[in-house]
């Protein structure tokens, strides 16, 4: 970092944590430009004297990173490299009482849906006329919507709506004409993200309302995919699979956290669902969507969970054959339900049940990208990295998910553009091939 004069003020904007932090530090960038200040997103060039963190405060690793990403610019601040420092988001509205105590540093502190302050702070106003209007901070060709905010779901592991508050849906034509405006500059991939994209609509127009959302954003000229991240099992409403079926232009692939697959385990985290309804719910989904792509997560380790529980997990991952699956050892959360139980598993019994998950998964992911070999997949190409040409299929989210590998030594595609590819090889989570004609 570069020690600071007397200038313009130039924005630094920090962002942690998930794809939803991500959107609200895009819709701060925008406001900021739109109100002619300098500002930049996660700026390499060390010359921004004021910066703005948005912070994460999900899980115990998160929040440590949260915590010493801040003490770093504290330390900047305290040389002389900076000169303002505003902390946001989810840790911020969690812990604010705390941090504002422990942190006198930091120049404010703000919540996870306080946009109009903090740009009260550059003296800027919030713009309604660029509601739709988005700077993107991911390559062009792809983005996260942010459907809704917030969550009315109890799981008894989870402090997003102590951070994020409840659920509030996005009216949906300010969604379309979003959309609309990111095709218009090359955005050809939606990431629809939510807390819970299942609720979307019941706030507003009084049921659950995605399969319409689905339809009109899939009218969008210019968007060839749509992705769904984030639908909760629980009231899974089973048009969203028809328009899926419908529409060529909505990726097969859901992207479902199940958390556990033990009824008793289901029952302790407060899912609203057990096995047997689980096991339904995934039938009808790939009987509907043959060809669906399924992603899930898993918490391993939450009190209560016996060995026997977690075998029962294993053997469901062996049964049911995720196309895609995360494990996360669970984190002893504040302010939840599951606080109130012992946090009875020693943390290397947590690690080595996630590995076992884990590596339950790998033997699967190879065996399923070994029997992709000899097909062509469409695929969107991200980025050119270590001589390849690294892109997705439908069935593949960024940054999560698998990826194929196109070598740059003989071929060549254009990034943000679609390509017919060959399976010649595969890896646990990799595959290679070659463009074809």
């Amino acid at each position: 970092m570069k020690a600071k004069g007397n200038q313009k003020t130039k924005v630094n904007i920090v962002t942690l944590g998930c794809s939803k932090n991500l959107v609200d530090s895009e819709n701060l960038l925008t406001q900021l430009r739109g109100n002619g200040i300098d500002a930049e997103h996660e700026s390499k060039n060390d010359n921004s004297n004021v910066v703005v963190i948005n912070t994460c405060g999900f899980i115990d690793n998160a929040k440590q990173e949260s915590i010493d990403t801040i003490l770093r610019y504290i330390d900047a601040k305290e040389n002389g490299l900076v000169d303002k420092i505003y902390v946001s988001g989810c840790l911020s509205q969690r812990y604010k009482d705390d941090m504002e105590r422990e942190m006198p540093q930091v120049d404010a502190f703000f919540g996870s849906n306080e946009l109009p302050a903090i740009l009260k702070k550059f003296k800027a106003d919030y713009k309604h006329e660029l509601v739709g209007e988005r700077l993107l901070t991911t390559p062009s060709h792809y983005a996260y919507m942010k459907i809704a905010e917030g969550c009315d779901r109890p799981c008894s592991f989870c402090a997003i709506p102590v951070m994020r508050g409840k659920h509030v849906s996005l009216p949906m034509e300010d969604l379309v004409k979003q959309a609309k405006n990111m095709a218009a500059k090359g955005t050809k991939e939606l990431i629809l993200i939510a807390q819970d994209l299942t609720y979307y609509g019941l706030d507003i127009y009084k049921k659950r309302n995605l399969s319409d959302l689905l339809r009109n954003l899939s009218d969008v000229e210019g968007i060839d995919w749509i992705r769904l991240q984030y639908a909760y099992p629980s009231g899974f409403p089973l048009d969203i699979l028809d328009v899926m079926a419908e529409r060529s232009n909505i990726c097969k692939y859901i992207d479902m956290p199940l958390q556990h697959a033990s009824s008793n385990m289901l029952k302790l985290m407060r899912r609203g669902i057990d096995r047997p309804k689980t096991e339904d719910l995934i039938k009808t989904i790939r009987d509907k969507v043959p060809d669906i792509a399924f992603r899930t997560t898993m918490i391993i380790g939450h009190p209560g969970e016996t060995e026997k529980d977690f075998d029962e997990l294993c053997s469901f991952v062996e049964e049911q054959r995720f196309d895609r699956l995360g494990a996360f050892t669970y984190s002893h959360e504040e302010h939840t339900h599951s606080y109130t139980m012992e946090d009875s598993i020693p943390q290397e019994e947590k690690e080595e049940r996630q590995a076992t998950i884990m590596a339950i998964q790998e033997g699967i992911s190879a065996e399923m990208n070994e029997k992709k070999i000899g097909n062509t997949y469409k695929v969107l190409f991200d980025r050119k990295e270590g001589g390849y040409f690294i892109g997705r299929t439908e069935h593949d989210s960024p940054e999560v998910d698998n990826e194929v590998m196109v070598s740059a030594k003989d071929q060549y595609v254009r990034i943000g553009d679609f390509a017919n590819v060959k399976i010649n090889d595969a890896a646990e989570f990799d595959l290679f091939g070659d463009i074809v004609k």
